[in-house]
């Protein structure tokens, strides 16, 4: 069977794979639940391979959840339950760009290598939009600096817009009746 070279007609899409991108410890990953998803095999077939080939991944590579980061994506993304009801018994394991890059000298099937293939493109393109992003920022500060006050809330604005959601305020939206002593 031939491997699919065009984008639009991909074994699975860019948009799926980057919606699988998270940042944890400060690094772009993926967890090795998806990757398997996206492999079509079982979670632990995936980690049972790396296991046997361990030397392959290091820390920066590919590390494994604590329990406190673990609890934090099953509330936030509904990952499975705990092994005391039935769920997953063992930690997680994330692989950065570089561990999922290793993971196709490990899985060696047609899949495989299509499904590396996206993933690679995924974050390329994810490191392309957040250069653009930072670029955009750099341009507004000369902009800034090179105009007056009378579009000092303009540029306001902009900033706001391209700032991170995590550092906007919090300001509460809707009506907030006077406090009742």
């Amino acid at each position: 069977m031939p491997r699919k070279t065009s984008t639009s007609n991909q074994l699975v899409p860019i948009e799926v794979v980057e919606r699988r991108i998270l940042l944890i410890r400060g690094f772009k990953v993926m967890l090795d639940r998806h990757l398997a998803e996206l492999y079509n095999v079982p979670t632990f077939r995936l980690n049972e391979a790396v296991k046997r080939n361990r030397r392959r991944f290091p820390e920066d590579f590919m590390f494994q959840l604590t329990r406190s980061e673990a609890q934090l994506l099953t509330s936030q993304f509904a990952m499975s339950k705990t092994s005391s009801r039935g769920g997953r018994r063992t930690l997680p394991y994330v692989f950065t760009e570089q561990g999922v890059a290793m993971l196709s000298s490990v899985l060696k099937s047609e899949r495989a290598i299509d499904v590396n293939i996206a993933i690679m493109r995924a974050f390329v393109r994810l490191r392309l939009f957040l250069a653009t992003h930072r670029e955009l920022a750099a341009r507004l500060d000369a902009m800034e600096k090179k105009y007056n006050k009378q579009f000092s809330a303009v540029f306001e604005v902009l900033r706001q817009l391209t700032e991170p959601a995590s550092k906007r305020s919090k300001n509460p939206i809707g009506f907030i009746g006077p406090a009742t002593a």
